[in-house]
């Protein structure tokens, strides 16, 4: 089966808190969309929106795509785990310092000049709340990027090592996040 990439491309950039996790300038992790949280277009991404694309992507053996500030002329990397959570769309990854755009990315991620992430997608399924809000309930994941400012201002590269501990923190971390959006009524 094809899988064929139509419309324009939409963008979401996020700079989260949870941070990017840079180990040795070149594996990357963080949260590159949470859930539940209106970015700057006023979009809101609802769990489980990822579900089907990345089902697709794995039926397909094909992969998401590691990008740089969104360019698909620039790959710089290989994301080796992209998955959904309770907090939002996880990824982890390398990249490719062979590459010469690879090289300056981690550079500026290692020194602290860039830490945002930001997914290129195409909307499958949304609806607009009463805020005016749009809800996004399935979305066909195409690349997710490393970029200087990300839409969702929590997007951002998180861990700075991968320490066997570095799981349990960030399911600890999920846990907490999960307990308090439930509390903010999201």
């Amino acid at each position: 089966m094809h899988w064929k990439m139509e419309g324009a491309p939409e963008r979401k950039y996020h700079q989260p808190d949870k941070g990017l996790t840079v180990v040795d300038g070149t594996v990357v992790a963080g949260y590159a969309s949470l859930f539940g949280i209106k970015d700057q277009g006023g979009d809101v991404v609802q769990k489980g929106a990822y579900g089907a694309s990345l089902a697709r992507l794995a039926g397909s053996g094909r992969a998401v795509k590691m990008l740089w500030q969104h360019d698909p002329a620039q790959p710089i990397g290989i994301w080796d785990e992209v998955r959904e959570d309770g907090v939002g769309l996880y990824v982890k990854g390398r990249i490719l310092t062979e590459v010469e755009k690879g090289r300056e990315a981690a550079a500026l991620l290692t020194a602290g000049a860039i830490d945002g992430l930001s997914i290129g997608y195409r909307t499958v399924k949304a609806e607009r709340d009463g805020k005016g809000q749009r809800l996004l309930s399935e979305l066909e994941l195409w690349e997710v990027s490393l970029v200087t400012f990300p839409m969702l201002p929590e997007a951002r590269v998180s861990a700075k090592g991968d320490t066997p501990d570095a799981d349990i923190w960030r399911e600890l971390a999920a846990i907490f996040d999960d307990a308090a959006l439930s509390l903010a009524g999201r």
